[in-house]
């Protein structure tokens, strides 16, 4: 029998988990993405169009494609020039036509699922045109996933909390995907830009809250400038735990690979270090069970591998990890 694995996130985070699993026939897989981006090719095309932004989505489909490497070449194409289609991506063009001729956006994702042998379902998190916002701790509050991404505020006052704009009911395919998981796997990624806009959506609580999945949560390796200054391994579960509750988590899981230095200093000049388990008995405490693993990628960022992500999800399908 087949092990039901749901992801919930966005951008690089759940491309690198969803890369690592596409290829393994043993998983049924399903990806819950953020509807929350603004930004670039994305947000244009958002505001001219009036679909659902197009790039998380794009993200997942080449992720679980059977021919990733071409796929991923196509879509992920910018066009330099032309007026029109200058700074847009080939997938959010191809997905923006597919939704309006096939009626919808979800219709769309569908049909260009089909078009690229996409193994595995790609689910937007929400069906409403929702605008992510924060509150700093000085009460200032911050509208747009993409002024949030990139602060144009003072980025060292610390995010307070997290809310949606314009709705936000959860999409009732990505309930029935998290209802018949096994596993449900959050993160990793930019926690207040990929992560959490999924669990501020409504139903998402009582969704995590009643399923018989078990529920891991992938942890960051490095934190982001005006996110997540400063976090500890026990700092983002603390987070996520706002939005699922506490009691909720199973299983964390924490990079003890070791960072390059040359990697470090680059990710220093833009005020990002890496995150640390400070408290192991903290996360013990709340029942969660603590993985610790080489994570990393061979790769000039420091990110983590899609295939030993793949290989400890893998672990976790077959009974190894319990």
């Amino acid at each position: 029998m087949k092990c039901n694995i749901t992801t919930i996130g966005g951008g690089t985070g759940t491309f690198n988990v969803l890369s690592g699993l596409g290829k393994n026939d043993k998983l049924n897989l399903a990806a819950i993405v953020t509807v929350a981006d603004s930004g670039g090719s994305t947000g244009e095309l958002r505001d001219e169009f009036g679909i659902l932004p197009p790039g998380d989505v794009r993200r997942a489909i080449v992720a679980l494609s059977e021919d990733t490497e071409v796929v991923r070449r196509l879509f992920e194409y910018r066009f330099k020039e032309g007026r029109s289609i200058a700074g847009h991506t080939v997938g959010n063009l191809l997905l923006t036509a597919l939704s309006d001729i096939m009626g919808d956006f979800e219709h769309g994702i569908e049909e260009l699922c089909e078009m690229f042998d996409v193994r595995g379902k790609v689910i937007p998190v929400s069906l409403d045109n929702v605008h992510l916002g924060v509150t700093l701790e000085n009460g200032e509050r911050i509208v747009g996933e993409t002024d949030i991404d990139i602060p144009k505020h003072d980025a060292n006052i610390p995010i307070r909390d997290a809310f949606l704009l314009g709705g936000g009911r959860l999409n009732p395919r990505a309930k029935e995907a998290i209802d018949n998981s096994d596993y449900v796997i959050i993160g990793p990624g930019d926690l207040y830009t990929s992560i959490i806009p999924n669990l501020l959506c409504t139903g998402m609580y009582d969704a995590i809250r009643t399923t018989r999945a078990k529920i891991i949560y992938v942890c960051n390796i490095m934190t982001k400038h005006g996110e997540t200054d400063g976090f500890s391994v026990e700092d983002f579960v603390r987070v996520i735990e706002q939005y699922v509750g506490e009691g909720r988590i199973d299983y964390v899981l924490v990079n003890n690979g070791e960072l390059r230095t040359q990697l470090l200093s680059k990710y220093e000049a833009e005020e990002k270090t890496p995150v640390r388990l400070l408290d192991r008995e903290l996360i013990l405490s709340k029942g969660i069970k603590i993985v610790e693993r080489d994570f990393t990628s061979a790769t000039d960022y420091i990110r983590h591998d899609p295939r030993k992500l793949a290989r400890t999800v893998e672990d976790f399908a077959s009974g190894w990890i319990k």
